[in-house]
C-alpha cells in the first residue's frame, strides 16, 4: 500500500482488517425510515398500518436480513402477529433469500458463523453479556462477567457485535437486541448461566441500594442514574434465585421509578410479585414492600389499591420499628382515602405531618393545600400549596411539586387572576414535562388548558391538551390521568361539538372505575350535564346535575355545589332565577369570583336588570352586593324552608347526615360556636326543637 499512495481499496469486512492506514466506517443500521420501505418492498402482503412496521423495524434493529426475513411471513401472519413471534426471533426467521451463502441465509446461521469465528474467551465473554437487556458500562460488565475483560470487550466491538457508544463521560455499551437474544440463548445453553444471572442481580441491586440515598436529596439525578438501566432492572427481578431476598430488596427499591414515570402498571405486577415471595412476612422488607406498592399505586390506579396497601404497610411498619416507612405509609393512606374521605385524609396527613421529615413533610402540606383547595377555602389552601411547593422542588420532587402547582394554579384562576393561574399552571407544565409520564404530565396539561379556557383562548387550550392526547392514546394500558378527559370535554363542548364532549365526559366517568363517591365524580357529571343539554338529551341532562349536585353537597364541595346549581338552572326555567341566585352566593361566600360574573350574566339576562351586568373594569364585589340587596329587597321569608341562607342550608345538611358540631366546623371552616348559633337561627326559622326534627324536615326538602 505504501509503495502505491494513489490505489484506494474499499472492503466489506465483519471486523477492521488491521492495516496501516485503513480507516474504518461502520455501516450503521437501517434509519427508520429506510428499513420500513424495506420491509413493505418485502411484504408478500399489504402490511396496513405503518405504526407496528415500524415497532417490528425497530425491534429488528434495522438488520437488513432480518427485515426481509420477517417481512417473507406477512402472507401468512398479520404484522401484530409477527411482532409476537419476535420474542423467539431465531424460530420465526429461518428461511433466507435464495443464491446467499449459506451463512447468510438465515439470521441464526449468520450469527452463528459470527460467533464460531470468536476465540474461547470471546466466546465465553460474548454469551455473558447476553445476560444485560439494556446496555452495560465497563464496570458493570466486569462485575458480571469477571476477570479482565477490556481487551476481550474491544475485540466484540470490532467485529460489530458490541456497539459502544462514547459520547457520554462514561462509555456505554449494548448489543443490537438480535444479537443479545443469540447471545442469550447461547448463554442459557451453557452451564453458567445460573451463576451470570446471580450476579447481574447482584449487580443492579448493589448500583440501587448505593444510589439510594439520593432520593432524599435530588430525585431527578436519582432518576436518571436508575432510568437507564430500567430493561436490566427488569430482567433482574424477573430472575428466581434460591434466595428471593435479593429479589425483595431490588424491587423494594424502584417504587419511586415506577411512580415518576409511565411505567406504573409494570411496577405494581414486579411489586406483587416480590410481595408474593414471601406473602406472609412481617419484616421491614415487607413493610417497605407494600408502601412501594401504594406509592406506585398513587400514580398509576389509586382508587381500591393504594390505602389498603399503605394501610398493611403502616401496620408492619410499626411492628418492625422502621419509622421511616411507617411516616411514608401514613401519608399514602391519607392519600389514598383522599378520593373518598377529606375528612380522613386531612387527619391521616396532619399524623404523617407531626412525625415525618423531608418528602412526608412536604407531601403532607401538599395534600391539606388541596383538600383546603377544594372544599373552597382558597387563601388557606394557597398558603399551604405554596409551601409545600417551595420544599418539593429543592428536593427535585417534581411529581407532587407539578400537582401542587396545578391546584394552586386552580385556586387563583377561581379568585379571577387569570394571568397569575396561566403563569402558575405553565410552570406546572414545566416542572412535570421531564417526567415524560402519563400523570403529571397530563394532569399538568388539563389545568393549563382549563385556565385557557377560561380566558377564552381556545387554540392555546388545544395546543396544551392535543400532545398528551396523543401520547396517552399510545399507552398499553389506560393510564390514570385525572381531569385530562374532563377538559378535553370541556373544550369539545366550547368549540361546539357537544357529541364528542360527551364522549369525553363520560371517558372521564370511565376512569372511575363506576364509583361516583370519589371527588372527581361530580365535576365530570357538571361537565356532563351540559354536554348533555347542548345534544338535547334534556333528560339525561337533568338526570346528570342532580347526581353532580347531590355528590358535591355529601362530599362538600361548594364550587361543585355552585357549578351543578348553574347547570339546573339552565334546564329548570320555572326556577332558574332561585337557582342562579343560590349559586351566586356559594361563590362570593367562597370568594369564587371568575364564576360570580357568570351567575350575575344569567341573572341579568333572566330579569333584564342591566345593574347586574359587571362592566370592563368594575370591581365584580361591587355587583354581587347589589344583586344581594336587590334580592333582599323582593324578600326573603321570615320562617320556613325558604328562609335559609346558603350556609344555614348547608349546616342542616351536615347535621341531617349525623355530624357532631366540631365535624360541621371542620367541613364549613367554621368554629363551634358558630355552628351553633346558625343551628339556634335554623331551629327557630324552621319551628324544630332538636336534630330528630330537623332530620326529618330535611329529608322534605333535600331531593335536590
Amino acid at each position: 500500500m505504501r509503495a502505491c499512495p494513489g490505489v484506494t481499496v474499499l472492503a466489506t469486512s465483519r471486523e477492521p482488517l488491521g492495516v496501516v492506514g485503513e480507516t474504518v466506517w461502520r455501516v450503521p443500521p437501517l434509519s427508520a425510515q429506510d428499513a420500513v420501505e424495506l420491509f413493505r418492498e418485502r411484504a408478500v402482503q399489504d402490511t396496513g398500518a405503518l405504526d407496528p412496521v415500524r415497532t417490528a423495524c425497530a425491534r429488528l434493529d434495522g438488520i437488513p436480513l432480518a427485515i426481509e426475513l420477517a417481512a417473507a411471513w406477512s402472507s401468512t401472519l398479520s404484522v401484530p402477529e409477527i411482532l409476537r413471534g419476535l420474542d423467539d426471533r431465531f424460530a420465526l426467521l429461518v428461511s433466507g433469500p435464495r443464491g446467499v451463502a449459506a451463512r447468510q441465509a438465515t439470521l441464526v446461521a449468520s450469527m452463528a458463523w459470527s460467533h464460531d469465528l470468536l476465540d474461547d474467551a470471546d466466546r465465553v465473554l460474548f454469551r455473558r453479556l447476553g445476560v444485560f437487556a439494556g446496555g452495560f458500562t465497563r464496570e458493570t460488565a466486569r462485575a458480571v462477567c469477571g476477570g479482565d475483560m477490556l481487551g476481550g470487550l474491544r475485540r466484540l466491538v470490532d467485529k460489530s457485535l458490541v456497539v459502544a457508544d462514547t459520547r457520554d463521560a462514561v462509555t456505554r455499551y449494548r448489543m443490537l437486541e438480535t444479537i443479545r437474544h443469540y447471545a442469550a440463548a447461547r448463554l442459557a445453553a451453557s452451564d453458567e448461566q445460573e451463576t451470570i444471572r446471580d450476579r447481574h442481580l447482584a449487580t443492579m441491586l448493589g448500583l440501587v441500594e448505593d444510589l439510594a440515598p439520593l432520593l432524599d436529596r435530588d430525585k431527578d439525578a436519582w432518576r436518571a442514574a436508575v432510568e437507564v438501566e430500567q430493561d436490566n432492572l427488569r430482567a433482574a427481578l424477573s430472575w428466581r434465585p434460591g434466595d428471593p431476598e435479593p429479589v425483595r430488596r431490588l424491587a423494594a427499591g424502584l417504587p419511586w421509578l415506577w411512580h415518576l414515570n409511565r411505567h406504573g402498571p409494570e411496577g405494581l405486577s414486579l411489586l406483587r410479585a416480590a410481595i408474593d415471595l414471601r406473602p406472609d412476612a412481617r419484616d421491614a422488607l415487607q413493610a417497605r414492600l407494600l408502601a412501594g406498592l401504594a406509592l406506585v399505586a398513587d400514580t398509576a390506579r389509586p382508587l381500591g389499591l393504594e390505602y389498603d396497601a399503605a394501610q398493611a404497610a403502616y401496620e408492619i411498619a410499626t411492628e418492625a420499628g422502621d419509622t421511616g416507612t411507617a411516616q411514608l405509609a401514613r401519608l399514602l393512606s391519607a392519600v389514598g382515602v383522599f378520593y373518598l374521605d377529606f375528612d380522613t385524609a386531612w387527619s391521616l396527613a396532619e399524623e404523617a405531618r407531626a412525625a415525618g421529615t423531608g418528602f412526608v413533610v412536604d407531601g403532607a402540606v401538599a395534600l391539606q393545600g388541596m383538600i383546603r383547595h377544594l372544599r373552597d377555602a382558597h387563601d388557606e389552601a394557597e398558603v399551604l400549596l405554596r409551601t409545600a411547593i417551595d420544599g418539593l422542588a429543592a428536593r427535585g420532587d417534581r411529581g407532587v411539586a407539578s400537582t401542587a402547582l396545578g391546584f394552586l394554579a386552580s385556586s387563583v384562576l377561581y379568585g379571577g387572576d387569570v394571568a397569575g393561574a396561566r403563569e402558575l399552571a405553565e410552570e406546572g407544565v414545566r416542572m412535570a414535562r421531564p417526567l415524560a409520564d402519563y400523570h403529571r404530565v397530563g394532569s399538568a396539561a388539563a389545568v393549563l388548558a382549563t385556565v385557557e379556557m377560561a380566558a377564552g383562548r381556545l387554540d392555546a387550550a388545544t395546543e396544551a391538551l392535543d400532545p398528551v392526547i396523543r401520547l396517552v392514546a399510545g399507552a398499553e394500558h389506560p393510564p390514570f390521568v385525572p381531569g385530562l378527559a374532563r377538559a378535553t370535554g370541556q373544550l369539545r363542548l366550547l368549540a361546539g361539538s357537544p357529541e364528542e364532549a360527551v364522549t369525553w365526559f363520560n371517558r372521564e366517568t370511565a376512569l372511575l372505575g363506576g364509583t361516583e363517591d370519589v371527588y372527581l365524580a361530580p365535576q365530570t357529571l357538571t361537565g356532563l350535564a351540559a354536554a348533555l343539554r347542548a345534544v338535547g338529551s334534556v333528560s339525561e341532562a337533568v338526570e346528570a346535575g342532580e347526581r353532580a349536585l347531590a355528590l358535591a353537597r355529601r362530599i362538600g364541595m361548594p364550587r361543585v355545589e355552585a357549578d351543578a346549581l348553574s347547570e339546573l338552572a339552565l334546564l329548570d326555567p320555572a326556577r332558574a332565577v332561585e337557582l342562579h341566585h343560590s349559586a351566586l352566593a356559594i361563590r362570593a361566600e367562597h370568594g369564587l369570583w371568575l364564576s360570580c360574573a357568570d351567575s350575575l350574566t344569567a341573572l341579568a339576562d333572566l330579569t333584564d336588570d342591566p345593574r347586574l351586568r359587571v362592566a370592563p373594569g368594575q370591581d365584580v364585589r361591587e355587583v354581587v352586593e347589589y344583586a344581594r340587596r336587590a334580592r333582599g329587597r323582593r324578600g326573603r321569608p321570615s320562617s320556613g324552608w325558604a328562609s335559609l341562607t346558603p350556609t344555614e342550608e348547608s349546616v342542616v345538611r351536615l347535621a341531617a347526615d349525623g355530624l357532631s358540631n366540631p365535624d360541621i366546623g371542620t367541613r364549613l371552616f367554621m368554629s363551634r360556636s358558630t355552628v351553633k348559633t346558625h343551628l339556634s337561627h335554623v331551629y327557630a326559622k324552621l319551628g324544630v326543637t332538636n336534630r330528630t326534627e330537623l332530620a326529618n324536615l330535611a329529608g322534605q326538602h333535600l331531593g335536590t
